[in-house]
């Protein structure tokens, strides 16, 4: 282990202290106005610019308001509707009487209602009051009536449905699941957002690093070049030489354009990720300094099955399935309903003594619903909604499967690349101390500048591989951390179990 964090302690690297060096050149010369970014400030933009992110959020704060809406469903309803002014004048016919009369009416009323729904029962109760006042006129052949009177109905009312699922429980549940599902979705996408920036935001700095091994490349054939004219010009060597000088010049200097137009295209990707003008500029800063994580397999399959937020939404997924199934199962059902009342309604001409003579006015109902042929409807629905839930089974016990061998293919994936840094930290400084020794041979002509180029080249893709390798390694432990719920370079849990 002492050899391990010996070779990856990296920074001491003159390679890297040049690379770092020149990161740090290429933001001074830049300018004053652009924006240095590091992956932390990119995300703090993402929380507040990006698309997906935001739309998220959005979708989390809408179902969190539709909880707080069916809560609020569940207190007591207060409820007033007041009718000011009922006029009425017909001309109507008396089959008792067998005669023709006319009535005039004058009414206004208001009805004032608390009305409590029970969760435990699917029942509401609810206590009514019911004042109003008429002015009636009849008029039958000449001999006028009329009557003037306040009236009051106070009365206690239960509604309870009968034999059948209890419909508001199910929705308060539904919604309550709905919610969660959202704050899982939104916690996803918020990894999802930090995946894509991630590697987003190192294929920005990958191509920062490319460019300034390029920009070192184009130096160090210019120097080349310099040699070569010289000599061609004091006939120490042919003009062959100086024409495969020019043409890798050439190269070199193409290789750093293609840089730049690789980074600024990299660049725009990420603007676009965290919903930045494209006009935006920035460079991007990090160090990419590895250490060597020893993380236990079966400890990460057990955090990624326990935690894993995908599961539960699995699950969730699995309780709206069994809602619906319930619903399918009440199609053309057996259901009944049964109402009760009592009260007093009282009626006088003076308003104080509207009581006076109170009247009783108990009621009782209780109402069914008989199915008797559906030609199959229902057993068909039901069966297809069976169907549904056994395809669910299959694909949770898959889901497990999958958790379990993504874990597994990363964690082989970071084995392998600890090695592959081991191996590429080498052959940077193999090909730093072959190209040396050849610049110079190159110097005193013991070899083309054909083959100095291809020295060059190794060293230059040598260079970029690891660069590469160590931010696939970092890659690699942020899918570590998703995949599993837990962060092996804190050594903390993301979610609780």
């Amino acid at each position: 282990m002492k050899s391990l964090n010996r070779i990856f302690k990296f920074l001491n690297l003159g390679f890297f202290k040049s690379v770092y060096l020149g990161i740090f050149l290429f933001l001074s010369s830049v300018g004053q106005g652009q924006m240095v970014l590091t992956i932390e400030k990119a995300m703090s933009i993402a929380q507040e610019n990006s698309p997906a992110l935001r739309s998220s959020l959005m979708n989390l704060e809408r179902y969190q308001q539709m909880l707080i809406a069916q809560q609020a469903s569940l207190k007591s309803q207060f409820s007033l509707n007041l009718a000011p002014i009922d006029y009425s004048r017909n001309r109507q016919f008396d089959n008792r009487l067998s005669q023709w009369y006319t009535n005039e009416n004058l009414a206004a009323n208001g009805t004032f209602q608390v009305a409590q729904p029970i969760l435990r029962t699917d029942g509401v109760v609810s206590l009514i009051n019911r004042l109003g006042w008429q002015s009636n006129n009849s008029d039958i052949n000449g001999l006028k009536n009329n009557d003037e009177a306040f009236t009051n109905n106070l009365y206690l009312q239960i509604s309870q449905p009968l034999f059948t699922y209890n419909r508001r429980k199910m929705e308060l549940k539904q919604i309550e699941f709905n919610f969660e599902n959202a704050n899982i979705s939104y916690a996803l996408q918020r990894l999802e957002t930090e995946r894509q920036i991630t590697g987003q935001f190192y294929t920005v700095y990958m191509a920062q690093s490319n460019l300034i091994i390029s920009e070192e490349e184009f130096e160090n054939v210019q120097k080349s070049y310099e040699i070569i004219k010289n000599k061609v010009e004091a006939d120490l060597a042919v003009k062959d030489e100086l024409f495969q000088a020019e043409l890798n010049l050439a190269t070199a200097r193409s290789s750093v354009e293609a840089s730049i137009v690789r980074l600024e295209n990299a660049k725009d990707l990420l603007k676009q990720t965290l919903g930045l003008s494209l006009n935006e500029n920035f460079n991007a800063t990090t160090e990419v300094n590895i250490k060597p994580v020893d993380i236990d397999l079966d400890r990460a399959i057990e955090y990624g099955l326990n935690t894993r937020l995908k599961l539960r939404q699995r699950e969730i997924e699995g309780e709206d399935l069994n809602f619906e199934l319930i619903r399918t199962k009440a199609l053309n059902e057996f259901k009944g309903d049964v109402s009760l009342s009592l009260g007093l309604i009282g009626d006088n001409g003076n308003f104080g003594r509207i009581y006076d003579n109170p009247t009783t006015n108990p009621r009782i109902a209780i109402t069914f619903a008989i199915p008797i042929f559906d030609w199959g409807e229902k057993k068909a629905r039901i069966k297809a909604q069976q169907k549904a839930q056994e395809i669910y089974d299959l694909n949770k016990e898959e889901d497990k499967i999958d958790i379990e061998l993504n874990i597994r293919q990363v964690w082989r994936s970071l084995e392998n690349l600890r090695t592959q840094i081991v191996i590429a930290e080498q052959s940077v400084k193999n090909a730093q101390l072959t190209y040396d020794l050849n610049m110079t041979r190159y110097r005193e002509g013991d070899i083309t500048g054909m083959q100095m180029s291809q020295f060059q080249t190794q060293l230059s893709s040598k260079k970029t591989a690891y660069t590469q390798a160590l931010i696939d390694y970092k890659i690699e432990l942020l899918n570590l951390k998703i995949l599993s719920m837990f962060d092996f370079e804190k050594n903390v849990a993301i979610v609780e179990n």
